[in-house]
């Protein structure tokens, strides 16, 4: 598979998936023994637990993503993104704050047979809880 092609294909995640919610597009884009390498409390495990996932955060983060840097080789790609969204509905234990956010984050995914294969992310889940306020912003130092 050509790095073009898996470009296109991780592409479908963020614009397909996530931001338009087609979430039956899973089913066209990972394989069926999906892994996940940090999933979220209550994600399922394999394809099944990807849609989990991607349900668990359009439903409660009303997120929208934008890709900021693709680089692929090989079977992997690597995404540098921003999501910027509403905490509308209870997610991962906290209450609905109705207050947005702007974070930041990188995936990697491994490509293999033409589909999605696994998962690694690194997100700024501080700034996320400190932009939702359940953790108090640092005062700022004074000059």
């Amino acid at each position: 598979m050509s790095t073009e092609t898996s470009r296109s294909l991780v592409g479908r995640l963020y614009e397909e998936v996530l931001n338009k919610r087609s979430l039956e597009v899973i089913d066209q884009i990972a394989v069926e023994d999906y892994i996940e390498n940090d999933p979220m409390p209550g994600q399922g495990e394999g394809r099944s637990g990807l849609r989990d996932r991607v349900s668990m955060l359009v439903t409660a983060l009303d997120p929208s993503f934008t890709v900021e840097d693709v680089i692929a080789e090989g079977d992997r790609v690597v995404v540098r993104w921003r999501n910027r969204g509403t905490h509308v509905e209870p997610f991962l234990g906290l209450p609905a704050s109705g207050k947005p956010f702007d974070i930041a984050g990188i995936d990697i995914y491994r490509v293999e047979g033409g589909r999605l294969a696994e998962h690694w992310h690194v997100v700024d889940q501080l700034a996320l809880l400190m932009q939702l306020g359940f953790i108090p912003a640092p005062e700022t130092a004074s000059p």
